[in-house]
């Protein structure tokens, strides 16, 4: 038996665009755990493929190719749940404007699209929509300018998609993702200077697990979250409490 009341998520239709690896991955197997039926994203065919063996559907999407998006979503026949993690950064490249708007590109500007394209079926249901912030939605970052930057949008995106899909029926929130153990983070974890510091800070003296931001994830796709719309709930060990 699942932890959700009364198996809210058996049948639900949940679309994670950026499932195929770190955090999606852990949203998209939670998901599956609670008997829905989950279709992933992945932005290559081996990506897709590696992904497919799991158990969820997996598709290849450009995020920037907005055809794309829209063929993407209108090939679903309903949907309850989007959660979108697809993301890049490029430490120390972020300074030439041509890698920062590609970041945001994709980042931010690609979650615009998936959501938009997503709208009309969400609205079918009175579905819910999960964008992913992070710790550089509220610090800069001196080597990620173009991160930080779609980051911070995305938390102004998620405030308002809230208020303009509500009449939809359609929650929109996020979460903000403290220093969690996934590929992104990998240089960081090597660095013992680095990886001193953000433990240092981080009260629960942990890297995070992509498993504890999946739990937040589902909570918020949940009834339990019914009156929760407009927010960013940050999974961080308590790294912005200090």
């Amino acid at each position: 038996m699942g932890i959700w009341p009364v198996d809210c998520f058996r049948g639900s239709q949940v679309l994670v665009v950026g499932g195929t690896s770190g955090i999606g991955a852990s949203i998209a197997a939670a998901f599956l755990a609670e008997h829905a039926d989950v279709t992933v994203t992945g932005a290559t065919e081996a990506e897709a493929a590696a992904a497919a063996e799991t158990g969820v559907r997996s598709l290849v999407l450009d995020v920037r190719d907005a055809g794309q998006v829209v063929s993407v979503i209108g090939a679903l026949s309903a949907l309850d749940h989007m959660v979108y993690c697809a993301g890049i950064i490029r430490r120390g490249a972020e300074h030439d404007p041509a890698v920062f708007a590609e970041v945001l590109e994709i980042n931010l500007t690609g979650a615009m699209r998936v959501a938009s394209a997503a709208r009309p079926l969400l609205t079918v249901r009175g579905g819910t929509i999960t964008l992913m912030a992070s710790m550089l939605s509220f610090f800069g970052g001196g080597l990620v300018p173009g991160y930080s930057a779609s980051k911070g949008g995305i938390v102004q995106l998620t405030k308002s998609l809230a208020i303009a899909y509500a009449s939809n029926g359609i929650r929109v929130n996020a979460i903000a993702p403290g220093w969690i153990a996934t590929a992104l983070t990998k240089p960081l974890r090597e660095d013992p200077i680095r990886e001193a510091a953000i433990l240092g800070r981080t009260p629960l003296g942990r890297w995070g697990q992509t498993e504890d931001v999946a739990g937040g994830t589902l909570f918020l796709a949940s009834p339990l979250a019914g009156f929760v719309t407009g927010t960013v709930l940050p999974i961080d060990g308590g790294y912005l409490a200090v």
